[in-house]
């Protein structure tokens, strides 16, 4: 809800309050004075807007965490690199419901900005993959599923991915079997 630059000076002068506290003596004042600086710094790299529409998208409630994300107005000057990586990253899932054009705009800026957790970046990867396969991309499909496999380290999308080259080897035999069958019927 506050700026980034002003939940620094926060966390700058609540740091500076807690070491005037230690001067001063009162230890366990000082100690209280750190834990609230680092909220606000903990809230520096984490955006609790950001971190509210999550808790949203984990109830399935795409409308409230939509009305979460909608009450950031200027992303560029409000949120961090990772921070914007993230709101295109949810912006993104939100979408790929109704549109994938839009959707994978949103996945391609949120892969460019970056995505500080690699099971994000290969669910995003994974996303692309899967829209790509949709419009008839192989390649580009192929690739992104790739990197998607190495990105997910922790085997969390393992089952989406089986099914996800599963999806494209049932996809590409019937091509197999009518290029085949155009061979055969100009060798008559």
């Amino acid at each position: 809800m506050f700026h980034k630059n002003i939940k620094l000076i926060l966390a700058a002068a609540i740091i500076a309050y807690a070491v005037y506290q230690f001067y001063e003596g009162y230890i366990g004042n000082g100690i209280m004075f750190l834990l609230l600086a680092s909220i606000f710094i903990f809230l520096y790299f984490k955006n609790e807007i950001i971190l509210l529409a999550f808790l949203k998208l984990r109830k399935n409630d795409f409308e409230g965490a939509r009305k979460w994300l909608d009450k950031i107005k200027n992303p560029k000057s409000s949120l961090v690199r990772k921070q914007q990586g993230y709101l295109n990253f949810l912006y993104g899932v939100m979408e790929s419901q109704n549109n994938m054009n839009a959707a994978e705009k949103y996945f391609k800026k949120a892969i460019t900005l970056g995505l500080s957790m690699d099971h994000d970046l290969a669910m995003a990867k994974l996303n692309l993959a899967g829209i790509a396969f949709s419009k008839r991309r192989k390649l580009e499909a192929q690739k992104l599923l790739n990197e998607a496999q190495k990105l997910d380290k922790r085997n969390m999308l393992g089952d989406q991915i089986k099914m996800m080259k599963q999806q494209m080897k049932k996809a590409s035999i019937p091509n197999q079997h009518y290029g085949n069958r155009q061979q055969m019927g100009r060798r008559r």
